[in-house]
């Protein structure tokens, strides 16, 4: 078992940096899970976790150990890659078995650390068949297999999930989260899918151009984003962003879009007090604009018109895209609502959720 620690990494492939400054550190028996769009440098961090790139300057610990100019072989990791890499040869047994083979482990040993780890993934009745006779999903836990026998102080997942159909990455979703409760360890896992990272997740670090933009919990992500970029990145539909001004007095004041006008909670009344006739960046995430028709209980919700542009019927709820004076915006609201594409419809916005970020810096204004 092993905590993990990048201290002042960086990356770079000539003058391009694609890791700039890391600094995070990864509890023992954690599951932590590295998000961020394409580009991002989250594969990259990985990578240079498992040895399989050089870092240009920093230091990276793997418990107590600078790993900087340790191989990959020596480093006590064990990688699941995007793609299977199975060999095609090879059955399920020999696939999982050829590492510790190469470790030259006594024959017994390794078939009972194969049987073992076949038991935890429900491989027991597919150990002789080849890879080309599984399925997408049978392929990969064979390579999550691969990995468990060996034991590992640190388990590290290239987006795993990639490769399978909607249904199965919800069940292996469940079955890697299963396997770090009954392994135990830490597990470091890269996505670019932040419903992954939502529900799989101790904690996550979200990446942007190579630099950690926020690191913590998912509901802490998700409540108190700490800037734009997070702000939008976590939680899905998006948040909405609007370009507004603050107006008024502390006695009664507003966001202001142009658009429409929404009343600021008493709660935010100080944070915004020395942002009076300036711009701001208002967000709203789309489950917070309810229909003004069925708000929930508890919602005192500032209302807006709107004409709505086009709407997704889910079944428990609807997903209305909705344009109030020019503004565009999503809302989640009760599937009750029957409004149809044109109608002018009333929707409210629970103020209490609302978010609210400086234009320069693009971070997050908390009351």
């Amino acid at each position: 078992m092993a905590s993990v620690t990048y201290n002042n990494i960086y990356k770079s492939w000539g003058e391009v940096k694609v890791i700039k400054d890391l600094n995070l550190e990864i509890r023992d028996k954690e599951f932590l899970v590295l998000v961020g769009p394409s580009g991002s440098g989250k594969s990259t961090a990985l990578r240079l976790l498992a040895g399989l790139e050089e870092i240009t300057s920093g230091e990276l610990y793997i418990g107590d150990r600078l790993v900087n100019d340790v191989p990959p072989k020596d480093r006590d990791i064990a990688m699941v890659f995007q793609s299977y890499a199975l060999y095609p040869h090879m059955s399920v047994y020999d696939n999982m078995a050829f590492g510790l083979k190469l470790r030259k482990m006594p024959a017994a040993e390794i078939e009972e650390k194969v049987k073992e780890a076949a038991g935890m993934l429900g491989l027991e009745t597919l150990l002789d068949r080849k890879p080309k006779a599984l399925s997408g999903g049978q392929r990969q836990r064979v390579a999550l297999g691969r990995a468990i026998v060996r034991h590992p102080a640190v388990f590290l997942m290239d987006e795993p999930l990639s490769n399978l159909d909607a249904k199965l990455r919800v069940e292996t979703r469940s079955q890697i989260s299963k396997l770090h409760k009954r392994l135990d360890t830490t597990f470091v896992y890269v996505t670019h899918d932040q419903t992954e990272a939502l529900t799989m997740a101790d904690r996550i670090a979200v990446l942007k151009d190579g630099m950690l933009q926020q690191v913590d919990s998912p509901q802490v992500l998700y409540d108190s984003p700490k800037n734009v970029f997070v702000a939008g990145f976590i939680g899905s539909p998006a948040m909405n962003f609007f370009d507004a001004t603050v107006t008024g007095s502390p006695e009664e004041m507003y966001i202001d879009t142009g658009g429409f006008r929404v009343r600021v909670p008493q709660s935010y009344v100080n944070a915004l007090r020395g942002y009076g006739g300036k711009k701001v960046v208002f967000g709203i995430r789309p489950e917070d604009i309810h229909s003004a028709r069925f708000t929930p209980g508890g919602v005192t919700g500032e209302t807006v018109r709107g004409k709505v542009d086009m709407q997704e019927i889910m079944g428990n709820e609807i997903i209305l895209y909705m344009d109030t004076s020019g503004s565009s915006y999503t809302a989640r609201v009760d599937p009750r609502e029957r409004a149809q594409i044109g109608d002018e419809v009333e929707v409210a916005f629970n103020m209490e959720n609302m978010h609210v970020f400086d234009p320069e810096t693009e971070e997050a204004i908390y009351a």
